[in-house]
């Protein structure tokens, strides 16, 4: 197999003229006792054999960009997280995914294909991760990096077991890669790995937060390190990556397609930090806990293809190179997604554009109470993934998932989808809830499905008498304070990622020290006056209370015979418990609770949301009056401060008419 119609060429390779110049050589193939070596004129990679640890990287005049500190299996590998059936938690043993067999897939001067296979061996039961796993390297010609991509299987006369964790990692030279980037807004220098040492730097609330206060360079003193504050949905997570000014050298991860990550396009991924070290995360818990840990059970089936995985190098002239480099990989990021699905992986495993279906329709949206009559859902998240129930596509971890956006008619077209069975999902912003369309759909190569129109139908039975935020499924809305000083990452200080700070769960408590908040429908603002997070208050003997939040609003007339409907939209939860009373503080039982829900730990790792919740709550008449009514929020788990709740959107409705 070919390569065909790929740009993979760097500014390392601009002329004069600005057009792209082409290697002088086709790929070379190089195979030695304990090392394979592909080198296409632009960039040489060094791969440990049988092992498959890739060791050297070598482009730009730099021998290795690889860390040459760390041994040959930590510098650019694949590696995961398993426990045994059973298991509870995220935690497991780490397996680097050391390969005992080695092959060449494809081998001519337009690409080389490598195959590194660590196969299950029974008699490792209980040592060794039940699966068959296939690494995969492939270098094209003339194309400024290389692409890598895995296979995993696990057949049903084996051994049960969970996944919480796989991706691949590169550990780049610290004295050379000092710049990041992972967005246009998040990007800067960041401080050395020594930094984090005992001595110089000091551990937080968790181990990944550490507080520099004897950095190596001074400018980094005071600055608090944390590898989640740079974390990101996987709708955003296509290219990230490192810059080394001397010589001027960028070294990007890029994924063209979210196709084979778990947990939907709103899951959030760890990407770059200091290290330097990038991640290609695959397969991981973070933002939801155990309901987003992989597991098989007994009997079960399951093979799985991740990537391929770019991992793109460019160069530039000196004293121009962060802007430059950085806008060349986004360029190149957008003419990877272009090709895909790529026409060039030798695996089976891997379906081109001509094995693939395409869906198309249109999603309307029926709320009488909002509009008179259907109205296009516009900008609205439309996808495929494995059949489950309403909304079960965000912590869907063992297939693939296929999205989309509609546009201002509300049309929509999922294209390249993967062949086999699947339920179609929607989430409309400015609309509480989850769509699921009732059949499920099938995809056979080369077919072309057109749903017609599609009619989503919020959770609706009466008019709105007041709301607090605006249903996006984030906490973004709310007030997010100023950092503490004292904890402060210069990169978060303003603007829409203010959220990463961290320490924000103790600012509650500054600004609320007499008493809990209290919204008034009317007179409060929830932009500034609603927190972004209830979390818990910290008391004089060092442990922690939970709070009470009170919304107080004005009823003209209530039907004492009617029933309202409280509408609740959580945005993340963290071992916490919500219960909601009516015009009574202390009742019991309360009128309503959540029981225990959440691992998102969305609040320690500074995301805005974690898993989405919807919660009703029916609230008789009887339970109102005339005048003025308070509801009252508790969050009654009390153990540590990392546990609360983020609201998306709080309504409540009228009695039907």
């Amino acid at each position: 197999m070919q390569a065909e119609n790929v740009d993979c060429h760097g500014i390392h390779g601009m002329t004069s003229n600005g057009r792209r110049a082409k290697a002088s050589q086709g790929v070379k193939l190089h195979v030695q006792d304990k090392h394979v070596i592909v080198n296409n004129g632009i960039l040489r990679v060094t791969i440990s054999k049988p092992d498959g640890f890739i060791t050297g990287v070598k482009y730009n005049g730099i021998s290795n960009l690889l860390e040459t500190r760390n041994e040959e299996y930590n510098r650019g590998y694949w590696d995961l997280v398993w426990s045994q059936a059973g298991s509870t938690g995220t935690t497991g043993i780490s397996d680097n995914m050391k390969a005992t067999s080695f092959r060449v897939v494809v081998e001519n001067e337009e690409q080389v294909e490598l195959s590194f296979v660590r196969q299950y061996d029974n008699s490792q039961e209980g040592k060794m991760v039940p699966l068959n796993i296939d690494m995969r390297f492939i270098m094209l010609r003339d194309c400024s990096g290389f692409y890598s991509y895995g296979i995993y299987e696990h057949l049903p006369e084996w051994p049960a077991f969970n996944l919480p964790q796989t991706r691949i990692v590169f550990r780049l030279r610290k004295d050379k890669f000092r710049y990041m980037a992972v967005s246009d807004d998040r990007q800067r220098y960041m401080p050395l790995p020594d930094d984090r040492l005992p001595g110089r730097g000091e551990p937080l609330a968790y181990p990944e937060a550490v507080l520099l206060v004897h950095p190596v360079e001074p400018e980094f003193k005071g600055e608090v390190d944390d590898k989640y504050q740079y974390s990101c949905e996987n709708k955003d997570l296509n290219v990230h990556g490192w810059i080394c000014s001397d010589p001027p050298t960028g070294f990007w991860q890029i994924t063209p397609s979210n196709e084979f990550r778990s947990g939907g396009l709103l899951k959030q991924n760890l990407t770059s930090h200091v290290g330097p070290t990038t991640l290609a995360m695959l397969i991981s818990a973070h933002y939801g806990g155990e309901d987003l840990v992989l597991k098989l059970q007994p009997g079960e089936p399951w093979k799985k293809m991740f990537g391929p995985v770019f991992f793109y190098v460019n160069s530039a002239a000196k004293g121009d190179e962060l802007k430059s480099l950085w806008e060349d990989a986004k360029e190149q990021m957008t003419s990877e997604v272009h090709n895909w699905p790529y026409n060039f992986p030798a695996s089976d495993d891997f379906e081109g554009s001509d094995q693939r279906g395409d869906v198309s329709g249109r999603l309307l949206v029926g709320d009488t109470y909002f509009a008179d009559g259907l109205i296009p859902a516009k900008g609205a998240y439309v996808g495929l993934a494995l059949p489950g129930e309403s909304g079960s596509w965000q912590t869907e971890v063992k297939g693939y998932q296929f999205w989309t956006t509609t546009d201002l008619g509300g049309y929509f077209s999922i294209n390249n989808v993967r062949t086999g069975n699947y339920n179609l999902y929607a989430f409309v912003p400015h609309f509480i809830g989850d769509y699921m369309f009732e059949d499920s759909i099938s995809i056979t190569s080369g077919c072309q499905i057109n749903m017609g129109d599609i009619v989503y139908r919020p959770p609706r039975d009466g008019p709105t008498l007041w709301e607090i935020g605006m249903p996006d499924r984030t906490a973004m809305g709310f007030y997010i304070p100023d950092v503490d000083p004292r904890y402060s990452n210069p990169l978060c200080l303003n603007g829409p990622d203010r959220f990463r700070q961290y320490g924000l769960w103790e600012r509650y408590a500054d600004l609320y020290p007499d008493g809990d908040l209290v919204y008034t429908v009317g007179q409060s603002d929830y932009a500034k006056d609603w927190y972004f997070v209830q979390v818990n208050r910290k008391v004089s003997d060092g442990t922690y209370k939970g709070t009470t939040w009170q919304i107080k609003f004005e009823m003209d007339n209530v039907n004492q015979a009617a029933t309202y409907k409280l509408r609740l939209a959580l945005a993340a939860a963290n071992v916490a418990q919500l219960e909601v009373r009516v015009n009574k503080q202390v009742t019991e039982p309360p009128l309503f609770a959540t029981g225990v829900i959440g691992k998102d730990n969305a609040i320690a790792r500074h995301g805005i949301h974690g898993l989405y919740r919807l919660f009703t709550v029916d609230i008789p008449g009887s339970r109102l009056a005339a005048g003025e009514n308070t509801i009252y929020l508790s969050q009654t788990m009390s153990s540590t401060p990392l546990q609360g709740i983020m609201y998306d959107y709080i309504r409540l409705e009228g009695a039907s008419s």
